[in-house]
């Protein structure tokens, strides 16, 4: 890199030495002013006329001189003064090429007139001009040419070098100091990888960097030749004018780029002070009355993504071709596609945060969804997943949520504990005492269930074949729901089989004549026998 840097600073030199073989013939003072140029410079103007500044105005004398210099050979032949009231007009073909005032001739020390044929006769003379060649100079610019060049391949030859070197050491590097990159126990990038990623980056840096020196180079050459002054000029100006507008961009948005700076620190902090209260809240270290610790998260994010969303607003305008029309007509654009697709999503959005503020359930509640019964495992703005007593996993969309009841059977669990319940139905011709103590005694019977409260039992309703029996038990083990009316089953049946009462439910139709009794062969006599069929004779 040192090399490249006295290469430039080499080059310089010889530019430095060309302007001063240039100008060695040049003893007096430079005159105050712009230069006025035909072939030559001709004579210098310190003031400007009119709207236009001393330089704007010999900036356009010199682009109309040189404009009739490469159209018209004989423009010399068509030099005349025009006098008018204020000034007077130097003019090629009826074309003004300059004017004289009295401030130009205040400068010369004459009068209007006098001057005006001052600056006359030195135009006349400088385009008639022969322009004469100067070998002598030709001849250093070539050497100075050949200089340039050979310091650039020299140079080249050690810039290789210093990359190769460059190459090896970050090689070299490989598990020292470049390492794997892992986010948690996720390996992103191996050190292999990271290491060649790292050399095509130099590779392209010397790439960059020889590019940009030839393009420097370039305009240096061409500069030492009158025949190619007209490209260097240019592929300066490629060079220049965009690093203007680039620096003047930057200058104008600087203010900008403050405000948006200073909004986001501020907006940054502040989000953090409502994290700090979210959290103290959800862990009970900091009560409001009436606000729920559940509620702090979703509550949260709400606050969060308003204030994101006005700061956005805010900051929008401000951003690089923020008020251009094709970045609003794209940002209206991907709105209107969100505002029509995303409908659902939005109103299952609204319908989360309205279920979380209602406190339906939470996360592990036991809850039944329209048929869907199950552990709650996930709660979102979108959507609400479900597990059921098979291991499946229910989605159920948060819209739906609110059109459908739901019913929590963990919140349900107070110090009493959840009243489960299932019905039997018994012929009108066993007492209903006998039915409500064989099924109070198979609740006390099952497992999970309350020995106190005692369960109870509830005649629901007395139909035309039997009676239904609604027997009532309290557990605290909600997510053993199933097994607990399994198991309650199994003894309703065992208990009602010993007493010999059969459970005619829902429907039993028997010929008593004739037929087996439905009891099972274990709970009957040991000298049990199937009635015979009576026939009776009239």
């Amino acid at each position: 890199m040192k090399i490249v840097f006295s290469f430039l600073i080499l080059m310089l030199s010889f530019q430095g030495l060309r302007a001063q073989v240039e100008t060695d013939s040049i003893t007096q003072v430079k005159p105050a002013g712009f230069p006025v140029i035909a072939k030559d410079t001709l004579f210098y103007l310190q003031h400007g006329i009119g709207p236009f500044s001393a330089q704007e105005r010999v900036d356009q004398i010199n682009r109309k001189i040189a404009d009739f210099l490469s159209n018209n050979a004989q423009v010399v032949d068509s030099l005349k003064i025009s006098k008018n009231n204020t000034t007077q007009d130097i003019t090629v073909e009826g074309t003004i090429i300059m004017s004289v005032t009295d401030r130009d001739a205040v400068q010369l020390g004459l009068n209007l007139t006098r001057s005006t044929n001052y600056y006359f006769n030195l135009l006349k003379e400088g385009l008639t001009k022969e322009t004469v060649f100067n070998w002598q100079g030709l001849i250093i610019n070539i050497l100075i040419a050949l200089l340039i060049l050979g310091a650039f391949l020299y140079g080249l030859k050690y810039y290789n070098r210093f990359f190769r070197a460059i190459y090896l050491k970050i090689h070299a590097q490989n598990g020292k100091r470049i390492k794997n990159i892992t986010i948690k126990n996720y390996q992103l990038l191996k050190s292999d990888i990271l290491t060649s990623i790292i050399v095509y980056g130099a590779k392209g840096l010397r790439i960059v960097i020889l590019v940009l020196v030839v393009y420097l180079l370039l305009p240096i050459l061409f500069s030492l030749f009158p025949w190619t002054q007209g490209i260097a000029d240019t592929l300066f100006q490629l060079i220049l004018t965009p690093l203007k507008k680039i620096g003047s961009g930057f200058l104008s948005y600087l203010p900008n780029l403050l405000t948006i700076g200073v909004t986001v620190i501020v907006t940054r902090y502040f989000l953090k002070m409502i994290k700090f209260f979210k959290v103290e809240i959800e862990n009970g270290r900091l009560v409001v009355p009436g606000f729920f610790p559940d509620w702090a998260k979703p509550t949260y994010n709400i606050v969060k993504g308003i204030i994101l969303a006005l700061v956005l607003v805010g900051i929008f305008p401000l951003l690089p071709m923020g008020d251009s029309d094709s970045f609003k007509g794209v940002s209206a654009f991907f709105g209107l596609l969100i505002a029509l697709g995303g409908a659902s999503a939005i109103s299952n959005v609204i319908a989360g945060v309205v279920v979380t503020y209602m406190r339906s359930f939470k996360l592990g509640d036991r809850v039944k969804i329209g048929d869907v019964v199950g552990d709650v495992k996930e709660k979102s703005l979108l959507n609400t997943r479900i597990k059921t007593i098979k291991n499946e996993i229910i989605t159920i969309p948060n819209s739906n949520l609110l059109t459908s009841h739901t019913i929590n059977y963990t919140t349900a669990n107070d110090e009493d504990g959840l009243i489960l319940h299932t019905t039997v139905t018994i012929g009108y011709d066993v007492p209903w005492r006998q039915v409500h103590q064989l099924l109070i005694d198979a609740g006390l019977k099952t497992e999970h269930v309350k020995k106190l409260p005692k369960p109870y039992v509830f005649q629901t309703s007395l139909d035309d074949f039997y009676v239904s029996y609604q027997i009532n038990v309290r557990t605290r083990e909600v997510q053993k729901m199933s097994k607990i009316y399994s198991d309650l089953h199994q003894n309703i049946q065992d208990g009602f089989n010993e007493a010999g009462v059969e459970i005619l439910s829902p429907h039993y139709r028997a010929q008593r004549d004739g037929n087996h009794i439905t009891i099972p062969q274990e709970n009957l006599p040991d000298d049990y026998v199937a009635p015979w069929f009576r026939i009776k004779k009239v």
